[in-house]
């Protein structure tokens, strides 16, 4: 029962380790695009986004280093919205949600 515990204990800090992996190659892509001038800082992304989501809470953020885009996510009336904006830009290319 010992072995099958540890194994599994094992199996699961494998896993967490693999979840966590790509998550911190983005954060890496991001502050290298960020350094290098190649992207908007997200505070700058924000500042832009957050004014215009009137009665809405904003709750974060999610960002896909492959196409630079940041995914803000909002709260509004038990509604989750979701604002697609273009980390090159700033610009808003999508939004999902009411």
């Amino acid at each position: 029962m010992t072995m099958l515990v540890s194994l599994l204990m094992i199996g699961s800090a494998m896993a967490g380790g693999q979840a966590q992996g790509p998550r911190r190659g983005d954060q890496m892509r991001a502050f290298e695009a960020r350094r290098e001038g190649r992207l908007l800082p997200l505070p700058e992304i924000e500042a832009r986004v957050v004014p215009t989501m009137k009665g809405a809470q904003y709750i974060g953020f999610d960002f896909d280093s492959d196409t630079a885009i940041y995914t803000l996510k909002f709260l509004r009336n038990g509604s989750v919205i979701w604002v697609e904006v273009d980390g090159r830009s700033g610009q808003i290319v999508g939004r999902t949600g009411r």
